[in-house]
């Protein structure tokens, strides 16, 4: 199922105990151990796509890019072969039982958001969560938290079809639907098939770092984020390259060049178009304006500086072309609801 058009990013208040910033956004370096072991739930019935995700984030080799190996287990829910929607069965040699030995345990859906999912599979989610796994219900996974009591006054979100139905079966889940995802520290929920990618991606990079992220989106051919209307504490999109696309050097010279006054007339003097034609063609590349893409740039770099060197903050706001640490201070707090020097104590633990 889709995501729905409305839905942002979302990174909410830590739980009790769970390190945090100086914000009300959740470390989502320091929630997360060094995690290696991920397991899947999968079941009878399950959609191909949904059991993909995190699959393809998590279970393929990414070496190249310099992203650290997973140990991926698709552990089944129930007995015997399990049908898919697609029309073939799936058998794995994993059980629930695989999921005590999980750092990370994903729901990638569920099948009936009226179905109850079986005891045996919300007690081994209580299990692997009680001694310190972190959960995932991705899309209608949600439900499937939900109905263990593992969301309780908790902030979750589910597929927007759903979300009537979820508000009203779980009264006592703080409900967010108008979100892609929610980090919860050592619970993550998301909307819809498109957006459970996102969330694995944001998990990835807990996980792994931004570098690991962004290198596994490109191959997916997909943002590393996706923007939203609310505060993200996650890696700002990268513009997907085409082949022969016009503006493609353009916009790597502005990447190596973000330390420089870009106005639209001076960018689309330097591509040789008219104001309406760069303008226009900007958009079709990139998928934002001039000014909204030139900003996640700018703060992408500043993400990058702070996690990786120790220049001041000052330097950094030069470097990724603010002017000045006020002016970095202002648009980093807008976009993530933190300020450069908690980002760097939470990416960096200095």
């Amino acid at each position: 199922m889709p995501a729905h058009p409305r839905t942002a990013s979302s990174v909410c208040a830590p739980r009790a105990g769970a390190a945090a910033s100086t914000t009300s956004t959740t470390s989502a370096a320091s929630a997360t151990p060094a995690a290696r072991r991920i397991a899947v739930v999968a079941f009878d019935r399950i959609i191909p796509f949904h059991l993909s995700v995190p699959c393809v984030v998590f279970g393929e080799d990414h070496s190249a890019g310099g992203v650290p190996p997973f140990e991926l287990l698709v552990c089944a829910a129930e007995p015997g072969p399990l049908a898919t929607t697609a029309g073939f069965t799936l058998g794995t040699p994993y059980g629930l039982d695989a999921l005590s030995e999980a750092d990370v345990v994903i729901v990638p859906s569920w099948r009936d958001k009226d179905e109850a999912p079986p005891e045996a599979l919300c007690a081994a989610l209580h299990e692997a969560h009680a001694r310190g796994a972190v959960l995932v219900g991705l899309c209608l996974g949600a439900f499937v938290l939900a109905h263990a009591g593992l969301l309780d006054g908790r902030p979750a979100t589910t597929h927007w079809a759903a979300a009537d139905a979820f508000a009203q079966r779980f009264p006592s889940v703080r409900f967010d639907p108008d979100v892609l995802y929610i980090d919860d520290g050592d619970i993550l929920t998301s909307a819809g098939t498109a957006a459970g990618l996102d969330c694995c991606l944001h998990l990835l990079r807990r996980l792994a770092g931004t570098q690991a992220a962004n290198y596994v989106a490109r191959r997916l051919v997909v943002p590393p984020h996706r923007q939203g209307s609310q505060a993200q504490y996650v890696q700002q999109p990268v513009a997907v390259r085409g082949r022969g696309d016009r503006l493609s050097s353009l916009l790597d010279w502005i990447r190596a060049h973000l330390d420089t006054p870009h106005t639209l007339d001076s960018l689309a003097q330097r591509a040789l178009m008219s104001r309406r034609t760069f303008t226009r063609q900007f958009r079709l590349t990139t998928g934002a304006t001039v000014s909204a893409w030139l900003l996640g740039e700018r703060l992408a770099r500043a993400q990058q500086l702070l996690e990786t060197t120790d220049q001041p903050i000052d330097a950094i706001a030069q470097r990724a072309g603010f002017g000045s640490a006020t002016s970095l201070r202002q648009h980093f707090v807008e976009a993530f609801r933190t300020s450069p020097s908690a980002w760097r104590r939470e990416f960096r633990g200095t």
